[in-house]
C-alpha cells in the first residue's frame, strides 16, 4: 500500500463494531439458551476466527441482511470438536476459549497462526490450574498450541500479576462452571466488558473497584447485543483530524466505556478538544458520538492506571507524540512487547526510518516531537495497528511512503483504507 500526503481529512463515519464486544457475544451468545442476535457485529477476521472455533462445536451461527444470530445451546450444549481448533490470530479467541473449554467434558486443542504461537499463555495458564484444570503447551514453551482436558474446575481467588482483560475473562468464564465463587483481583482496572455482558445474560458478577466476582450459573439466557463502533478504530480517525491542519471529523456511535477509553483523555491531556454528544448506554456499555478539530499538540507522560486503559491505540500515541510540542514519555506499557508484534520496537524503529527523534524504553518510548517526518518504505510486521498507526502517520509526513504487508488491518478493520481514503482532502 502507497500512501501520500494529504492537505486534511474531513467528513462523517462510523467504525466497525467493537471487537471485544463481538468476540465476547459469540461467546456468550453460544452457551446461553436460546437465540442472540447481534447488531454490529464485526465481521474481521479475528473475530471470524471465534465464529468459526464455535460452530466446530456444533453452535449455528446466521448472518442475515442486518444482524448474526447465534442459536445458543445452552451452558452444557458445546460438543467435542472433530479436529483442532484454530484461532487464526486471535489472542482473545485463544485465551478466553481456554477457559470456557476447561471445565467442558471434552478434550480439545487450540492454535494459531504463527504470530499467536509466540503469545504468552502461561498467564491463563496457571489460574486456570489453579482451579483444576489441565492444559498443556504441546511444545513447552508457554504458547499455543495448548490441549485442554476438560474436567470440574474450582472457584478461586486470583491475584492477577497483570491488568488484563484476557487474563480475568478466562477465569471468570471458567468460573461460571466452577464449584464455588470465583474472584479475580487486578494491579489496575482493564476493560469490563466480560462482566457487563454477562450480567446482562443473566450471570451473577459483581464488581469492586480493581476486583471482578462470578458466582456459577445454572443458565445463561439470549440476549440482543448492540454493539457500539470500536473506539480503538475510531483512534486512527482522532489522530488524523488532529495532525492534519483544517481538519474536522465526527465519528458516529463509537463506544466510550471509561475502561476502554484513555485515549480519548491522552488527547485531551494534549490539547485536543473532542466533543462528545448523543451519549446513550445499552448493556451498560455507553456510546456517543466524538466531534474532533485539528489541533496544536503537546508532549505529555502516559503511564499507570491508565495504561490498561490505552494499550492498543499506544502506538497511535506514539506517532501523535511525533508531532507535539516537547517531549512523550510512555511508561508502563511493557505490555506492548507481546502484541501480535513488539510494538515498542516496530514503533521506535519506524518513526526513527521516518526521521522522528525516538528511542526505546524498558517498558515504553521517548519522544521528542517537532522533527518533520518523510515517506519511506516501512514493515508493518503483519500487524494490524502498527499498519493503521503507519498509514496515518504518512498522511502527515512529507514524500510517498510504502507499507508491506498492508492487508492486515483486516484482522480488525477490513475497510479502513476505503474509509480513510473517503475523508481525505
Amino acid at each position: 500500500m502507497k500512501i501520500a500526503p494529504v492537505k486534511k481529512i474531513s467528513g462523517e463515519l462510523t467504525v466497525p463494531g467493537d471487537k471485544s464486544i463481538s468476540h465476547r457475544a459469540i461467546m456468550l451468545g453460544s452457551i446461553a439458551k436460546g437465540d442472540t442476535e447481534i447488531d454490529g457485529f464485526l465481521e474481521s477476521a479475528d473475530c471470524l476466527s471465534t465464529a468459526a472455533c464455535f460452530a466446530r462445536m456444533g453452535i449455528k451461527i446466521e448472518k442475515g441482511d442486518k444482524a448474526v444470530t447465534v442459536r445458543g445451546r445452552g451452558l452444557h450444549g458445546l460438543k467435542a470438536p472433530d479436529t483442532i481448533l484454530d484461532c487464526g490470530n486471535s489472542g482473545t479467541t485463544v485465551r478466553l476459549l481456554s477457559g470456557l473449554l476447561a471445565p467442558q467434558n471434552f478434550d480439545t486443542t487450540l492454535t494459531g497462526d504463527a504470530s499467536i504461537q509466540k503469545r504468552p499463555m502461561k498467564r491463563i495458564m496457571d489460574p486456570l490450574a489453579e482451579m483444576g484444570a489441565k492444559i498443556q503447551s504441546i511444545n513447552e514453551n508457554g504458547c499455543a498450541p495448548l490441549k485442554i482436558c476438560g474436567g470440574p474446575l474450582t472457584g478461586i481467588r486470583y491475584v492477577s500479576p497483570v491488568a488484563s482483560a484476557q487474563v480475568k475473562s478466562a477465569v471468570l468464564l471458567a468460573g461460571l462452571y466452577a464449584d464455588g465463587a470465583t474472584s479475580v483481583t487486578e494491579p489496575s482496572l482493564s476493560r469490563n466488558h466480560t462482566e457487563l455482558m454477562l450480567s446482562q445474560f443473566g450471570g451473577s458478577v459483581t464488581s469492586d473497584g480493581l476486583t471482578a466476582k462470578v458466582l456459577p450459573a445454572n443458565e445463561l439466557y439470549g440476549q440482543h447485543i448492540c454493539v457500539p463502533g470500536d473506539i480503538s478504530s475510531a483512534a486512527y480517525f482522532i489522530a488524523a483530524a488532529l495532525l492534519l491542519p483544517h481538519s474536522e471529523v465526527l465519528i458516529q456511535n463509537v463506544g466510550v466505556n471509561k475502561t476502554r477509553a484513555g485515549i480519548l483523555e491522552v488527547c485531551r491531556q494534549m490539547g485536543a478538544v473532542i466533543e462528545v454528544s448523543n451519549a446513550s448506554k445499552e448493556a451498560g456499555d455507553p456510546r456517543a458520538d466524538l466531534f474532533i478539530r485539528s489541533a496544536s499538540l503537546k508532549g505529555i507522560t502516559v503511564g499507570g492506571p491508565i495504561i490498561p486503559t490505552l494499550i492498543d491505540e499506544l502506538p497511535m500515541i506514539a506517532a501523535m507524540a511525533c508531532f507535539a510540542e516537547g517531549t512523550t514519555v510512555i511508561r508502563d506499557a511493557a505490555e506492548l512487547r507481546v502484541k501480535e508484534s513488539n510494538r515498542i520496537a516496530v514503533m521506535v524503529n519506524s518513526l526513527r526510518a521516518m526521521g522522528a527523534d525516538i528511542e526505546e524504553t524498558e517498558d515504553g518510548m521517548r519522544i521528542c516531537g517537532g522533527r518533520p517526518l518523510h515517506g519511506v518504505c516501512l514493515d508493518t510486521h503483519k500487524d494490524h495497528r502498527i499498519a493503521m498507526t503507519l498509514a496515518v502517520t504518512a498522511l502527515a509526513a512529507e514524500g510517498e511512503t510504502e507499507l508491506l504487508d498492508a492487508d492486515c488491518v483486516r484482522i480488525s478493520y477490513p475497510g479502513f483504507y476505503e474509509d480513510l481514503a473517503r475523508l481525505t482532502v
